[in-house]
């Protein structure tokens, strides 16, 4: 297997990826939250955890990715408190919970699809573990890390030697009115402790509870996570991911009672994903309106675009998002589509030429995950002396990590051989000069001769590019 550097959020350095057990990973990411549509900011974390899973496989790895699904606990404030985000959306279409969860999940699933994400070996509600939960609970009251309080139970941050291991937080940025998400639970003994159990005492309203040693209520959202990732993957976690909104408090939350409760260091590497920006800073479902996939299908953007969108961009650097670069992504991909279609079948596979390539892929990709550095070795593979079959060889090799259907995509439109793209290209190189001089009876004339032939022309903000008519 090749040599994998990753950076871990736990130690705050790249270092050389190890599991647990030689040839195995176990893998674990936070899921959605079903309440709403995912927008493209969500998304850009599952398309990178995405990657990540296919790289590992594709070294040769045995991974396990287990994703939970929160339909239950996830509150609206990341302090334990406000309604339900469930129950926020149930209220907001006039449904019940399970209708939301079972329609936004799906919803979910589709987008995922869409984007070529593949899904987890286990996906797992929340409300499915309902009998995990209390028992995580019970060990952990039983052996003093948490408590009951105000009919709620807390688990203890006091009791650990070391509470922010995974962020660089501090007590002092927790205070009450220091941080505006935090607000004051008088339960609590430590201002850090978080819910692991609700009873009906603080949410009346909430419609999903249970019976639990505490009376009826429903977990607490980082339960969920650490119960279900030990459920299907045991007490070892080789990584866990999530975007960074989740550092703290969630999966600070999910290291201190897993490790309470195991008794021993429980995941090894933390891999967790930059948001993706607007004009207006993080895009978030706070805002009102958000992109969503089918709301870029319904601006005429295949959502693959949006996938090489983001690998263009290392998923540790805020990505900012804008229509005009996303623009200048859709015309790159139609090009490297257009590039691939004029690929013949010819030639035998040059397999020491493939080698070099498919070493210098493993450097870009086992260097972090440098999916922008990959990208460019794909595209010297186009640019090289290699015969058509070794460069299509290539192409669906990358792509088992990369997942831009390239092949799929090339396939499935007009073949085209490589004396028409040689005429495309030549023909819109004169009718650009031609427009260049405001000759514009000319250009007419080229896009009329180059329509003759079955090839549509589009100008985009990046250049003119080209396909062929769907017959």
């Amino acid at each position: 297997m090749s040599v994998f550097n990753l950076y871990n959020t736990l130690t705050k350095r790249t270092e050389e990826f190890k599991p647990n057990e030689e040839g195995k990973v176990r893998m674990y990411t936070c899921g959605p939250t079903v309440y709403h549509f995912a927008h493209i900011g969500n998304l850009r974390s599952y398309i990178m955890e995405d990657v990540l899973e296919k790289y590992l496989r594709y070294t040769g790895y045995d991974v396990k990715r287990v994703m939970n699904i929160t339909d239950v606990g996830h509150l609206t404030s990341d302090a334990d408190s406000g309604e339900d985000k469930m129950l926020k959306g149930a209220k907001r279409e006039h449904k019940t919970v399970m209708e939301i969860a079972e329609f936004y999940k799906k919803a979910f699933f589709d987008d995922c699809a869409k984007l070529n994400i593949k899904t987890p070996d286990v996906t797992e509600p929340a409300t499915n573990c309902i009998p995990e939960f209390i028992h995580m609970i019970e060990e952990l009251l039983k052996n003093g890390y948490a408590y009951e309080a105000g009919g709620n139970v807390y688990f203890d941050t006091s009791k650990l030697e070391e509470y922010y291991v995974l962020s660089n937080q501090n007590e002092e940025e927790l205070q009450v009115a220091v941080r505006d998400d935090v607000e004051e639970d008088i339960n609590k003994k430590n201002k850090t402790d978080f819910v692991l159990w609700f009873t009906k005492s603080k949410f009346d309203e909430q419609e999903l509870k249970w019976e639990s040693p505490w009376g009826m209520g429903y977990p607490g959202w980082h339960i969920e996570c650490s119960s279900i990732s030990i459920k299907h993957l045991g007490g070892y976690l080789d990584i866990h991911c999530g975007g960074v909104d989740n550092i703290f408090p969630h999966h600070t939350n999910e290291i201190a009672q897993s490790e309470a409760y195991l008794g021993h260091k429980w995941c090894n590497y933390w891999f967790h994903v930059q948001h993706l920006n607007d004009q207006t800073g993080k895009m978030s479902k706070s805002k009102g309106e958000f992109l969503t996939v089918p709301l870029l299908e319904e601006k005429g953007y295949n959502p693959l675009v949006y996938r090489m969108f983001c690998l263009q961009s290392h998923y540790r650097k805020p990505l900012l998002f804008s229509f005009d670069v996303l623009d200048n992504t859709k015309t790159s991909y139609e090009k490297l589509v257009n590039k691939i279609a004029a690929l013949g079948e010819d030639g035998t596979l040059m397999q020491q030429d493939i080698e070099e390539y498919r070493k210098k892929f493993k450097e870009a990709m086992g260097n972090d995950l440098n999916t922008s550095q990959a990208l460019t070795v794909l595209y010297d593979v186009l640019k090289s002396s290699l015969d058509n079959a070794s460069k299509r060889y290539l192409i669906e090799d990358f792509d088992k990590v990369l997942s831009l259907g390239l092949l799929d995509a090339a396939n499935t439109s007009v073949e085209i051989d490589e004396s028409l793209a040689e005429f495309a290209e030549k023909l819109i190189e004169e009718r650009n000069q031609a427009r260049k001089n405001k000759d514009f009876a000319k250009a007419d004339a080229i896009r009329a001769e180059l329509a003759e032939k079955g090839i549509e022309i589009k100008d985009t903000r990046e250049g003119t590019v080209w396909t062929m008519a769907q017959r």
